[in-house]
């Protein structure tokens, strides 16, 4: 889709009456099924501005790791109309993030399952644009579960808190183990200096032992513990 808006104040009506629809959806499922920490529409709502801070720097197409209740990977596909994929371990909200892209007729197919294991599926390696995840772990454990997804030149677009030097320089290492290179750290929003979005290019193919079994990018994180 071209034209896709670059920041929340360039959402158009119909984007944000079909954002307003998801989000009744979600507080609706999660008072069930507790999908999401956020419990009102308050909460919703800056969880839905927070996704799409990262319009100026998704492309299409766009994976999304560990989507949970939807968070960024619904928002994005509402206002870009990207071709989407959600990564989702949970069974609950795998339903969820299913059902939702169907009413809303979004183009959002739902991977059920962990990173590790969908980053070795042909179908799902190096096929992106840009991938996208927050509150999956640490930067170096990040990395190596989004990078795998990256065509070369695409864009990991991370939210994140601001960086510490220590694991910003484990991350960049780690970023070059897999093929990438961090491009920078960019305040989210102008007047916070603590929610962060970082921004790693796919440079060269990932090697194919990455990511490492499940589990294990967590409790080893590539840049720092000793890994294998």
């Amino acid at each position: 889709m071209t034209g896709a808006p670059r920041r929340w104040e360039d959402v158009d009506g119909a984007t944000r009456r079909r954002l307003d629809h998801y989000a009744a959806l979600l507080l609706t499922r999660n008072a069930a099924f507790n999908l999401t920490a956020a419990r009102s529409p308050a909460a919703v709502e800056e969880h839905v501005r927070d996704s799409l801070t990262l319009l100026p720097y998704v492309r299409d197409p766009l994976i999304d790791v560990g989507s949970g209740g939807g968070f960024p990977a619904i928002p994005l596909a509402i206002a870009t109309g990207y071709a989407v994929t959600a990564v989702e371990a949970v069974a609950k909200k795998v339903r969820f993030l299913r059902a939702t892209a169907a009413e809303l007729g979004l183009n959002l197919s739902v991977v059920a399952g962990r990173a590790e294991e969908a980053a070795r599926r042909p179908d799902l390696r190096a096929r992106f644009g840009s991938v996208t995840a927050r509150g999956v772990g640490g930067f170096a454990t990040v990395l190596e579960l989004t990078v795998p997804f990256l065509a070369i030149d695409g864009l990991a677009v991370l939210q994140r808190g601001r960086l510490a030097d220590a694991e910003r320089t484990a991350g960049a290492d780690a970023a070059l183990m897999l093929g990438a290179a961090l491009v920078g750290e960019y305040r989210a929003i102008p007047e916070s200096d603590q929610r962060r979005i970082v921004l790693v290019r796919k440079v060269s193919p990932t090697a194919p032992r990455f990511p490492r079994r499940s589990g294990v990018p967590a409790k080893r994180p590539l840049g720092g513990a000793r890994h294998g």
